[in-house]
């Protein structure tokens, strides 16, 4: 027909399903050239093949199909190459983040697990500033960054001084229920003027069983579980929200590298360690 494929054999020219063909064609992602108004059967041109690859491509590497579509409809290079650059920077994190599950599995049926130690602290009344905001659990990595930036923004522009390292409140339905409203604070020596979100608070004074978390996020868990199970232990537990708080190992800007403290709020502090 006027040098137009069938949908069959267009579907075995670039290896979609029929069904995958009509979805492209509904998000008007791949539009057939001839649709026949009475069987509603679907043609393509052949030129249209290079297109409907690079689309299965496209897809193949979970790309969304919003994302294709700005690719494939790019009016110019650097436009459909900021979100493939995009898409592959997310892929490698997500990599990096099986990979890091893969060794921590592979540690736990090992039993080849570092035990980690539990010490106790009190902690005075704090003034912070802080940005409060239901997260849920998905959601959570990008918003405590956008949190923080915003946070270290601030102090930046006013000039104050931090007395503490960074933290953050998650109370317990933040686990039992996936999400929470959840807190991200900076001790701070002043209130300067507020932007934005931000508030300014008073952090209660509190007593706390501590365990320290040095590795991949994946492997926090293992902080947790070894404070709360130390915690029941010695009938210490308290209710309210654990706190965790992020030691830098360099630059206090920097959002990535530090260990993370895990501060499990308890009646009391005994003498000791563990």
């Amino acid at each position: 027909m006027d040098g137009l494929l069938s949908i069959g054999d267009f579907s075995r020219m670039t290896f979609l399903t029929v069904k995958a063909l009509r979805h492209y064609h509904e998000v008007g992602l791949l539009e057939p050239a001839r649709t026949d108004p009475v069987s509603g059967y679907r043609y393509y041109r052949p030129e249209q093949v290079a297109q409907a690859r690079l689309i299965r491509r496209l897809r193949d590497l979970d790309l969304p199909v919003d994302d294709v579509r700005t690719v494939v409809q790019a009016p110019d290079e650097a436009t459909r190459n900021a979100v493939l650059v995009e898409h592959l920077d997310r892929m490698s994190r997500q990599l990096e983040e099986v990979q890091d599950t893969v060794t921590s599995l592979r540690r736990m049926l090992a039993d080849d697990e570092e035990e980690i130690a539990v010490e106790y602290r009190d902690e005075p009344t704090t003034m912070v500033i802080a940005v409060r905001e239901h997260v849920e659990g998905s959601a959570a990595v990008s918003w405590w960054i956008e949190a923080f930036t915003e946070l270290h923004r601030l102090l930046r522009t006013a000039g104050i001084e931090r007395t503490g390292p960074d933290g953050a409140e998650f109370p317990t339905e933040f686990f039992t229920e996936g999400g929470a409203e959840v807190t991200a604070f900076v001790p701070v020596d002043r209130v300067p003027a507020l932007a934005g979100r931000v508030e300014a608070l008073t952090r209660p004074g509190r007593s706390y069983a501590v365990a320290v978390h040095d590795g991949p996020m994946v492997d926090l868990d293992g902080a947790y579980a070894a404070v709360g199970q130390r915690v029941l232990e010695r009938a210490l537990a308290s209710d309210g929200p654990v706190v965790e708080r992020y030691l830098p190992l360099g630059d206090e800007d920097d959002l990535i590298a530090h260990r993370t403290e895990v501060c499990w709020p308890v009646t009391s502090t005994p003498d000791g360690t563990g």
